[in-house]
């Protein structure tokens, strides 16, 4: 047994039982996981994800590998940009992909897509697989991330694109200030009345301010061989964009 630990919000506790933990939490907050994140974020996720999809301008017949996808909400929004392809949907929780496959884009995608059970840490696919590979507010769940970046890397193609759309942090004190406080006030508050799981939502919020800055993780995305890699701030750094280009 390791004795390495990590942090679980602001708690720290052994590598070995994060995992555990955060399937727990993504398990417990499922069937609201959609309608938590319109609320929480009034609905802008949405904009950050077409954000996301602009950037990453999906092409006809490529393979996406959607890690922490839960609901499918990146992998339905690959296809209808790309028109033809495929997309798989790995997730740690198996009640988030449960909850995707529930959704009308599931039923109308079907042919295209793939559900599976994993851990972003040690992905179950060949060498030089995807075209793409996308985490959108998942790999600060990762209890490693550069394994999860240097996983990445391992199955893509050569000439395959990483995209990465994480919260992040605001370079603007005040502005940061204000974020803090709707954070820690409002979003376990939210998390309570709609999801009955106030717990969960406070470690979520705990999590984002626990993560690497845009520099040090655009430092992460080059350490794992990833070229041209570059970030975008959404919303002031509220969120934020990371590309790599495995070449």
């Amino acid at each position: 047994m390791s004795d390495k630990t990590t942090h679980f919000g602001f708690e720290t506790v052994p590598e070995a039982e994060k995992a555990g933990r955060v399937r727990g939490v993504f398990g417990n907050v499922a069937s609201k996981y959609d309608v938590m994140n319109d609320a929480m974020s009034m609905g802008i996720h949405r904009i950050w994800k077409d954000a996301m999809m602009d950037w990453l301008a999906p092409r006809a017949g490529q393979k996406l590998l959607d890690v922490a996808g839960g609901t499918g909400d990146i992998s339905f929004r690959f296809l209808k940009r790309a028109g033809s392809g495929h997309a798989t949907v790995l997730d740690l929780t198996e009640p988030m992909l449960i909850e995707g496959r529930k959704r009308a884009e599931a039923e109308a995608m079907a042919a295209s897509l793939d559900w599976v059970v994993g851990d972003a840490m040690a992905l179950p696919f060949e060498d030089n697989t995807f075209d793409t590979y996308t985490i959108s507010f998942g790999i600060r769940n990762v209890t490693r991330p550069q394994e999860a970046l240097n996983e990445a890397f391992r199955v893509l193609r050569p000439g395959g694109r990483l995209m990465v759309l994480e919260f992040s942090q605001i370079p603007n004190d005040l502005m940061q200030k204000v974020y803090d406080l709707y954070s820690f006030n409002i979003i376990p508050q939210l998390g309570q009345l709609i999801a009955n799981d106030r717990d969960s939502y406070q470690y979520l919020v705990e999590s984002i301010r626990q993560f690497p800055d845009q520099e040090t993780f655009l430092q992460m995305v080059r350490d794992a061989g990833f070229e041209n890699a570059k970030y975008r701030n959404l919303s002031l750094g509220i969120a934020c964009l990371h590309s790599g280009w495995k070449i």
